[in-house]
């Protein structure tokens, strides 16, 4: 047997991350005394990764390391936007994590990791690939979720994440399994010409199709799947929170991408029945459990949960009673919709992370109540990101929405466009009562917003960018559309 070697250049980014995290935790090692040292090195790791992705970037599709990897349009530029919510995500943190005495190499190390492991997630061309990458992904976040390790809050909500996870994770590889068993590959290409030449045990594959959706389900937080989301999103420290709420939506996304569309494309009608129930059960669960929520981390969770169902919405639109004329504009507005949520999730949780200092956590809705009267400017970004989560024109959530809902009525699913805009209206109750708070109720906490300039500017383009997205959506969507087209094609 002939050793090929492999063609390393596809997975430069992938490799330079992998060496920064060893270099991080010897750093942390060696130079403990040397807080900053960790920090920095982890934004230099994701700049350096933008640049290498960036320079290998040719727009074809590459395939190295005996086919398991993939390099395309569709992976580069979801992995850009990992490195840029990362980044933001880390600088938002930083504050707050040296307040609680949690600014420590090892949170850094995990964030490096969680990324190392989304990019994997994003590029595999190989179901094994694929676990390994959403292993390394999951496993860092579960250790994120407990590193306070003086709350039992944050324990308890680590120790949920990881028995639903590890349940999550079985229910995925059996399904691997099973579609190894029916088509004798876990190459996502050969299972594609398996069922294209109806070579497959096509029992067997649909028995396997529904574990693979479970755990894709799983990883978005959809009904009946979310029993995680609200808890852990509540129990985590909001630094945790933010980088759950936001990265990982990017790297559940390209799972379910590589998963259902290169891969098991042929089992279209199949798949998108069951994406369906999910999206409809989550787009209802969600908004509803939403309305009753006070904590606002609990409240964003299920909001996330009805964003994740817009996002299968646009997933199940694509194919049509077998014509396949609308499956890219479909797959590249739930593409722009999930883009869009990790924009108005950063912002969203960056305003809960200025308004927390030491000994107070900003979580519940009632702790926003007259910012307005203490920070003019914070509570317009704040209200931009609700008004632009609840859909109101014409911000860049407004857009996301329409997209999507084009797709499902060019699909002929008038019905589930109408359930869709309904809850959509019920769902603008809560977004509209954060905004109601900040600016008709009087201030329980007068204390001034204490912040490091670059956060105040970071956070302030971050909101000012979903109103400016939303007067110019044309720009984002058509980079999602090039991307899918160069990859799908």
């Amino acid at each position: 047997m002939n050793f090929v070697v492999p063609d390393f250049y596809p997975a430069a980014a992938e490799i330079f991350v992998a060496v920064m995290a060893l270099v991080i935790m010897l750093a942390g090692a060696y130079a403990r005394g040397v807080r900053w040292l960790a920090y920095v090195l982890s934004q230099v790791t994701l700049l350096g990764a933008a640049f290498i992705t960036i320079f290998t970037m040719t727009g074809e599709v590459t395939h190295t390391f005996s086919g398991m990897f993939v390099s395309d349009l569709f992976g580069d530029f979801l992995k850009l936007l990992v490195y840029f919510s990362v980044a933001i995500a880390l600088l938002y943190s930083r504050g707050y994590l040296a307040d609680r005495k949690m600014d420590r190499p090892e949170y850094y190390l995990l964030a490096v990791l969680m990324t190392l492991g989304m990019m994997v997630m994003i590029t595999a061309n190989h179901m094994l690939t694929l676990y390994i990458g959403l292993e390394m992904m999951s496993l860092a976040l579960y250790a994120m979720v407990a590193f306070d390790r003086d709350s039992a809050r944050s324990t308890e909500a680590a120790m949920k994440y990881f028995v639903l996870g590890a349940l999550a994770s079985g229910l995925l590889l059996y399904g691997m399994s099973m579609v190894y068993g029916a088509t004798g590959s876990l190459d996502f290409g050969s299972v594609h010409e398996a069922l294209y030449y109806q070579s497959a045990n096509r029992t067997v594959l649909l028995f396997g199709l529904v574990f693979l959706v479970a755990g894709i389900a799983f990883k978005l937080g959809v009904v009946p799947f979310h029993m995680w989301v609200p808890d852990v999103y509540q129990g985590a420290p909001t630094a945790v929170t933010l980088l759950i709420a936001t990265a990982p939506k990017l790297a559940a996304f390209a799972m379910a991408m590589r998963l259902l569309v290169f891969g098991l494309f042929e089992l279209v009608e199949q798949w998108q029945a069951m994406l369906m129930f999910l999206a409809v059960l989550s787009i209802i669960l969600g908004n509803l459990a939403a309305i009753a929520q006070a904590n606002i981390k609990r409240m964003l969770a299920y909001s996330g949960i009805s964003h994740m169902g817009f996002v299968l919405l646009g997933l199940l639109a694509g194919v049509v009673d077998g014509d396949r004329h609308y499956a890219f504009g479909a797959y590249s507005s739930a593409m722009f919709y999930v883009v869009s949520y990790v924009i108005m999730s950063l912002a969203a949780f960056g305003m809960v992370l200025l308004l927390s200092r030491v000994g107070f956590e900003a979580e519940n809705i009632d702790d926003f109540k007259g910012l307005n009267k203490r920070s003019p400017w914070f509570a317009a970004m704040m209200m931009i990101v609700m008004f632009s989560m609840a859909g109101i024109p014409f911000f860049i959530g407004f857009f996301a929405k329409l997209a999507v809902l084009q797709s499902v009525v060019a699909a002929g699913y008038i019905w589930l466009a109408v359930l869709a805009v309904v809850m959509s209206v019920i769902g603008a109750f809560y977004y509209l009562r954060v905004v109601k708070v900040m600016y008709f109720d009087e201030p329980i906490d007068t204390a001034p917003i204490h912040a490091p300039s670059e956060v105040r500017v970071l956070l302030s383009v971050n909101g000012l960018s979903v109103a400016v997205l939303g007067l110019m959506p044309q720009g984002l969507m058509y980079l999602c559309g090039i991307a899918l087209m160069a990859s799908l094609v």
